[in-house]
């Protein structure tokens, strides 16, 4: 991975996680988001190889899409393990 890879996952990772935490009024920071939007990019690809669609595929509106899926999975999930706050 080069460092433009790691860049766009970063800037992916952050709008993803970013807009997931305002779906489910997560007050987090900037590296909060980026983290959940990063392992929900991880997510939501597993999630759509499972169903035959295609995943991450660099910076697009799909890629942003597939992580804010899986970030809001991954969101729920902490949800329902915490209660009702979500903490990251």
């Amino acid at each position: 991975m080069n460092v433009m890879s790691f860049l766009i996952w970063i800037v992916v990772g952050g709008m993803a996680g970013w807009m997931a935490s305002l779906i489910v009024h997560s007050v987090t920071d900037l590296i909060d988001n980026i983290m959940v939007g990063i392992v929900g990019g991880l997510i939501g690809g597993l999630f759509f190889h499972t169903l035959a669609e295609p995943g991450l595929n660099g910076v697009s509106v799909w890629s942003v899409c597939v992580a804010f899926i899986g970030a809001l999975l991954l969101l729920a999930l902490i949800r329902a393990l915490n209660g009702s706050h979500v903490t990251v």
